[in-house]
This record gives C-alpha cells, sequence and structure tokens, in this order.
C-alpha cells in the first residue's frame, strides 16, 4: 500500500511539473511573440533597412547561446525577449517590403499570418490531445533543417527562385514537425525547460511565418 501511494505521488507531482512547464512555456510564448510584433513594428514605423543577413545570423546564434546558458536562471528570461525583440525587428523591413512592393501585400501578411496561427493551434492541439510521442522525428527534422538551412544560405548567392520556393516549403514543414515534437516532449516531460521550449516554438512559429509569405508572395503576390 506504501508503495502503491508513492507511486501514486510521484505520478501526481509529475503531472503537475508537466502542467507547468506547460502554462509557462505557453505564457512566455505569448508575451515574446506580442512583444516582437512591437519591435517589428517600431522597425516599420522608423523605416529600419534590412540588416546584412551574415550579421542577423550572427546575432541570432549570439543570442541564442546566450539564452541557452541561462536557461535556469531569471536572466534567461531577459535573454528569451532579446533574442525575440532581435528577431521581431529583423522581420519589421520584411513586412515593410511586402506591403509596399505588393499592390495586395497587407493580404499577403495577414494571410501568412493567420495561417502561421492556424497551424500552429491545430499541430499542439493535436499533440495535446493525442499525447502521442514525436520524438522519433528528431533525426529526419535534424537532416532536414541542416539541408534546408545550407539551401537557404546558397540562395543568397545565387537566388534561384525553384531554390527558394523549396527551401521555403521545407522550412514550413520541418518547422511544424517542430511544434509537434517541442509539445509532445512537454507533455511527456522530457522538456523541463519552458525557456528553451519557448524559444523552440517561436523560432518555428517565426520559420513558418517568413516561409509562407515567401510562398505568397511568389505564388499570390501582385508586384506594383
Amino acid at each position: 500500500m506504501q508503495n502503491d501511494n508513492i507511486v501514486i505521488t510521484r505520478q501526481t507531482e509529475s503531472a503537475l511539473a508537466t502542467n507547468a512547464v506547460l502554462r509557462n512555456t505557453y505564457i512566455l510564448l505569448g508575451l515574446t511573440l506580442a512583444f516582437s510584433a512591437i519591435t517589428a513594428g517600431l522597425a516599420m514605423v522608423s523605416g529600419a533597412r534590412p540588416l546584412n543577413p551574415f550579421i542577423t545570423l550572427i546575432g541570432y546564434f549570439g543570442l541564442l547561446f546566450v539564452t541557452s546558458r541561462l536557461r535556469e536562471s531569471v536572466w534567461g528570461i531577459a535573454a528569451v525577449f532579446a533574442l525575440t525583440g532581435f528577431m521581431g525587428y529583423t522581420l519589421g523591413p520584411i513586412i515593410s517590403f511586402y506591403v509596399h512592393s505588393f499592390t495586395n501585400g497587407s493580404q499577403l501578411v495577414m494571410m501568412s499570418l493567420g495561417a502561421t496561427g492556424l497551424i500552429f493551434f491545430a499541430l499542439s492541439g493535436y499533440a495535446l490531445v493525442s499525447r502521442k510521442d514525436f520524438s522519433f522525428m528528431g533525426g529526419f527534422i535534424m537532416a532536414g533543417m541542416i539541408v534546408a538551412f545550407l539551401a537557404g544560405l546558397g540562395n543568397l548567392f545565387f537566388h534561384i527562385s525553384g531554390l527558394m520556393i523549396f527551401v521555403s516549403a521545407a522550412f514550413v514543414l520541418l518547422s511544424s514537425g517542430v511544434i509537434l515534437m517541442q509539445t509532445s516532449s512537454i507533455i511527456s516531460g522530457g522538456e523541463r525547460n519552458y525557456i528553451m521550449a519557448t524559444v523552440t516554438l517561436y523560432v518555428s512559429l517565426f520559420n513558418i511565418f517568413i516561409s509562407l509569405l515567401q510562398l505568397l508572395g511568389i505564388f499570390g503576390g501582385n508586384r506594383e
């Protein structure tokens, strides 16, 4: 009887810890999305020019490294906001480009935003309801991300429209897989750090939004 009580107690503690991680992740994700929207808006209002892609990558990976190192500290939250604020700022000039370069630019942005939200809620809801373990996708997603990232770097030099379509579509699919995998990891107790869970989900949403915007611009954009 005592052993049964111990097992039940441990299961209850594990469930409470999992719920806390999930709750804190979604709260922090919502706050960082709002903050990045503000920094994107400030970049648009100020007429900020796009940053050099390599400077953007250095800033992103640098802040990601800092966030990872501080993930067990209260300073990790500040690092998350620094990272997502920076990413939001880089997003401002991109949105401005679509708004001013296409007659239907505003519609493209809103469609991308709406589709990104729909993808996130659908995939997160499925993971939460089904409670399936999607960790088996980890190796495939990692390999696919490396290929897509390298292809994206190559397209900075060659500007091949077909390659851009491939990279954008790949990031939509792979980032969707990351959302499933990360949510599943939180539910199963594999992910105990809500700061890193937030970063993973935020980056996935960022990639999906940018990639959808590029695809919509290619296939449905009306140039001015």
